[in-house]
C-alpha cells in the first residue's frame, strides 16, 4: 500500500522529537513513483507476505543517510516506537540505526542490550530486507561467542521472519570460516514450504562454498536430492557450469 502524505505536517523540525525529525527527513526523500512500485516488490498486496506494509518510497541509500545522521542521539525508546511503525521505510531505518549502535557499542554489556532488544522486537522485523540488514550484523555478531541455542529456537518457531533470521545471522559466522551452525539451520529448513527460505538458506551455503567449497559439496552431495529446486539453484549459483549440471540432473 502507498502512503500518502501531507508533506505540510511538518513545516520546521522546532520542537520535534527524535522520531518525529527521523520521520520528515525519510517523508521529504519520498518518490510517488517509488512508493507505487514497492507494495508489488515487497509483496505488501492481500495475501502477500508483505501484506499491510505502507510505502513512503524512500531510496534505500538515502534511508541509511538518515539512519546515520541520527543514531547516536535516539533511544532504544524512541527506536521501538519507529520499529513499531506500519511504514516499511521507518522500520527499515529504525535497524540500520540499531545496528550501528550495536557496532559502535564499546562493551558486552551494552551489545547484549541492544540484541536482546533486537530479539524481543522480531515481530516487527518482518520482510526479507529487514532480516537481511540486521540479523547477522546484530544477532550473528552477538551469538559469535555465545551459547547459539536461540538461533534453533528461531528455526523451529513456524515464523518466517523468525525461521529467516535463524539462517541469516550465521552469516558472520560463516564469515569467520564457522559454518557448522550453517548447516545444521540448513537441515532444520531443508524441507520449508516458503521460497524465502530455499532463497535464504541456499544463499548462506553459496557463501559457505565461496570459502570452503569441499564442506559445502560435501553437504550437497548428502542432501541436494532433498531440496527445494531453487534452493539447490541458489546454493550452486558459483559452481562451474559442468557440475551444476550435474546437480540439477541428478547425476552426484
Amino acid at each position: 500500500m502507498i502512503l500518502h502524505l501531507r508533506h505540510n505536517s511538518y513545516k520546521r523540525g522546532e520542537g520535534m522529537n527524535n522520531t518525529e525529525k527521523i520521520k520528515k527527513a525519510l517523508q521529504e526523500s519520498a518518490e510517488l513513483e517509488k512508493a507505487e512500485f514497492l507494495p508489488g516488490f515487497f509483496k505488501a498486496v492481500p495475501g502477500g507476505y508483505g501484506e499491510g506494509d505502507l510505502f513512503l518510497g524512500v531510496r534505500v541509500p538515502l534511508q541509511r543517510k538518515v539512519a546515520k545522521k541520527y543514531y547516536k542521539h535516539i533511544s532504544l525508546d524512541e527506536l521501538k516506537k519507529l520499529l513499531q511503525e506500519p511504514v516499511h521505510e521507518y522500520r527499515f531505518t529504525a535497524l540500520v540505526m540499531l545496528v550501528h549502535q550495536f557496532q559502535k557499542a564499546k562493551d558486552p554489556e551494552e551489545k547484549g542490550i541492544i540484541a536482546n532488544f533486537y530479539l524481543k522486537h522480531l515481530d516487527y522485523v518482518n520482510n526479507w530486507d529487514l532480516v537481511n540488514a540486521s540479523a547477522y550484523k546484530i544477532l550473528g555478531a552477538y551469538l559469535i561467542d555465545q551459547d547459539r541455542s536461540i538461533l534453533y529456537e528461531l528455526a523451529a518457531s513456524k515464523d518466517l521472519w523468525k525461521q529467516r533470521v535463524s539462517i541469516i545471522a550465521t552469516l558472520y559466522f560463516i564469515a569467520r570460516n564457522d559454518y557448522g551452525d550453517t548447516l545444521e539451520i540448513a537441515k532444520e529448513l531443508l524441507h520449508h514450504e516458503h521460497d524465502l527460505i530455499h532463497k535464504a538458506v541456499g544463499w548462506m551455503l553459496r557463501e559457505v562454498g565461496n570459502r570452503d567449497f569441499e564442506t559445502e559439496y560435501r553437504f550437497l552431495e548428502k542432501y541436494y536430492s532433498a531440496m527445494p529446486r531453487t534452493m539447490l539453484r541458489y546454493a550452486i549459483e558459483k559452481f562451474d557450469p559442468e557440475l551444476r549440471q550435474e546437480f540439477l540432473k541428478g547425476r552426484i
